[in-house]
């Protein structure tokens, strides 16, 4: 999850400006979706921009057209208010569903809640009560959550010690109001040195903190590379998941384009009765309108049949 590959920043369309200040299509399209997807893929803004365009509103109306049901969006608290308002009026309209984004900053480089530190836990614990009141206004339910670099001074049961009690607080914070952090667990290849690496791990910590507002975004990508093993993971882990994302390796890139066989995880997932959303956290393989058409023709070839 390197979020800046993945967070598009949009450029606002002067020439469609309303009163809001972004554009807000006053009559979407009223034909059927063009496709019906079995379970809730998540685009982000900028998968699909050579269709749609710059406006991060025109996106939403086409994933909308498209089928697609959900949206996640990591960068979503640095958004100007006006425009999660915007965005969150039109998914409501169009019946998408808002998926995770990113609740705090993340620490790449440096331990923050793994080292115990008081100043870094307050720290963390304010931009959770911050990414409450975005998930209220966008009508969120999910948050990421990722608990920084190892702190290499320490044993490891310290840092899960530490983890743990910030997590505890934070969960304190988001239970009244029906929310969820959850935990990432990223590859060491394309994150060395961060805490929180495994499944296994991340289940470890929610049993511990042992909240209905913490569990696991089970990144299928970043679990490949980490684990592999990818089903019987998931169903060791599964009273713990609420979140997953997509990207298939090497290339993280849409599924089909490597080795990950996500036909028959995707298979599995809607035979458990999965009803929450499944993040597409990857990249076009093929650049421009052909390579966004690859993308949706790829979910409609390996999303479960009805």
């Amino acid at each position: 999850m390197k979020r800046r590959n993945f967070i598009y920043t949009s450029a606002l369309a002067g020439s469609t400006l309303s009163l809001t200040g972004f554009s807000v299509f006053a009559n979407p399209s009223q034909q059927k979706p063009a496709h019906n997807f079995q379970l809730k893929y998540a685009p982000h803004l900028g998968m699909f921009r050579e269709s749609a365009g710059e406006d991060p509103i025109a996106q939403l109306h086409f994933m909308a057209d498209q089928g697609f049901t959900a949206f996640e969006d990591n960068d979503m608290m640095n958004r100007p208010v006006e425009l999660q308002t915007a965005m969150s009026k039109v998914m409501k309209e169009r019946g998408i569903q808002m998926g995770v984004f990113v609740a705090h900053k993340i620490y790449w480089e440096m331990p923050n809640l793994a080292s115990g530190n008081p100043e870094k836990r307050v720290e963390f614990l304010e931009y959770i009560r911050k990414a409450a009141e975005v998930a209220k206004r966008v009508d969120a339910k999910w948050m990421t959550v990722v608990p920084g670099h190892r702190d290499l001074k320490l044993r490891m049961g310290h840092q899960t010690a530490h983890v743990v009690e910030s997590l505890k607080q934070a969960a304190a914070i988001l239970e009244p109001h029906g929310l969820i952090m959850v935990l990432e667990p990223l590859n060491f290849r394309n994150h060395p040195g961060l805490f929180l690496t495994e499944s296994p791990q991340a289940y470890e910590i929610c049993k511990a903190v042992s909240s209905p507002s913490c569990k696991i975004l089970y990144d299928i990508y970043h679990q490949q590379i980490q684990e592999g093993n990818l089903i019987p993971n998931i169903e060791a882990c599964w009273d713990e998941i609420a979140y997953f994302q997509i990207g298939d390796n090497p290339g993280r890139n849409e599924p089909t384009t490597g080795e990950i066989n996500y036909q028959n995880i995707f298979k599995f997932i809607h035979s458990k009765g999965f009803t929450g959303i499944l993040g597409m956290e990857h990249g076009n393989s093929v650049a421009g309108i052909a390579g966004e058409k690859a993308v949706i023709n790829a979910y409609k070839l390996v999303d479960p049949k009805s």
